[in-house]
C-alpha cells in the first residue's frame, strides 16, 4: 500500500493547519506528534511514522525511552527523537514547576514576610494564606479583626473561601499587639480546634504563626501541628 504522506490531505486537513484552526487539543496523538516530526523520509510521511510509533508504543511508553533507544525507531532519527523528548520535557516543568510571577510559601519567613501589614496593628488581626498541592499562595485573607475567639475564627469562616479556592491547605496568621508572639491557651485551642475541622474538610492545615513586634511563632516548628 503506498504511504500516505501529509501533502495528500487538503491544506485545511493538514494536521498544522487544523491545529491553527481548532486548536491542539482537538488533534489527535499521531497529529500532534507529526507536528513535532514535520517530515519524513523516503516513502513515508511524518504522519505514517507517528501512526507507526504508536501503534506499538503507548505516549507514556515512548516518552520513558531513552534518546538512543527513541532515536533507533526507523523513521524518528535523533533530530525527531530530541524534539519529541524536548517538548515532553517542556510539558513537565510547565506542570511541576512554580509560576514565577506567583509566590510560592515554603517557609516560616515566607509567611512572616507575606503578614508584615499586620504584625504591628493594634487589635488582632486573623489572616488566611490558602495554598495550592504546589505550595504556591492562591489568596490571602482578613478573616477577623478583634480579640482572637472561637466566635470570631469559626472554622466555616476559613474553609469556605478555601474550598471555593479549591485549596489544598491553609496557613493561619494573627498578630499580638503587645508584642509577644506566645501563645496563648485561646491560640492552642482555636489551632487545634481549625486542624481537626481541616482533617474533616480534607484541607490542611499546614501551620499557625503569631507575629509581634518580638518575633514570631510557628505552631509547625514548635510541635504545636
Amino acid at each position: 500500500m503506498d504511504a500516505f504522506l501529509i501533502k495528500d490531505l487538503c491544506v485545511a486537513e493538514r494536521p498544522r493547519e487544523r491545529l491553527i484552526r481548532l486548536g491542539a487539543e482537538a488533534l489527535k496523538a499521531e497529529e500532534l506528534l507529526a507536528i513535532i516530526f514535520r517530515t519524513g523520509y523516503r516513502g513515508h510521511g511524518a504522519l505514517d511514522i507517528a501512526k507507526a510509533v504508536l501503534s506499538r508504543y503507548t505516549l507514556p511508553q515512548l516518552l520513558a525511552l531513552r534518546p538512543g533507544s527513541l532515536s533507533a525507531i526507523r523513521g524518528i532519527g535523533v533530530s525527531r527523537a530530541c524534539a519529541l523528548l524536548a517538548s515532553a520535557e517542556l510539558v513537565r516543568r510547565a506542570e511541576q514547576g512554580p509560576d514565577p510571577g506567583v509566590a510560592v510559601i515554603q517557609s516560616v519567613s515566607d509567611v512572616v514576610s507575606q503578614s508584615i501589614d499586620i504584625r504591628d496593628k493594634k487589635k488582632e488581626y486573623l489572616m488566611a494564606f490558602f495554598l495550592n498541592a504546589r505550595r504556591q499562595l492562591l489568596a490571602k485573607e482578613i478573616i477577623s479583626i478583634g480579640t482572637l475567639t472561637a466566635s470570631l475564627a469559626h472554622p466555616r469562616e476559613i474553609f469556605a473561601p478555601a474550598i471555593g479556592k479549591a485549596a489544598a491547605g491553609v496557613i493561619l496568621v494573627h498578630n499580638h499587639p503587645s508584642g509577644d508572639p506566645s501563645p496563648s491557651d485561646e491560640d492552642i485551642r482555636l489551632t487545634k480546634r481549625i486542624a481537626q475541622a481541616g482533617q474533616i474538610m480534607g484541607i490542611e492545615l499546614l501551620d499557625h504563626l503569631i507575629v509581634a513586634e518580638r518575633g514570631a511563632y510557628s505552631f509547625k516548628t514548635s510541635g504545636g501541628l
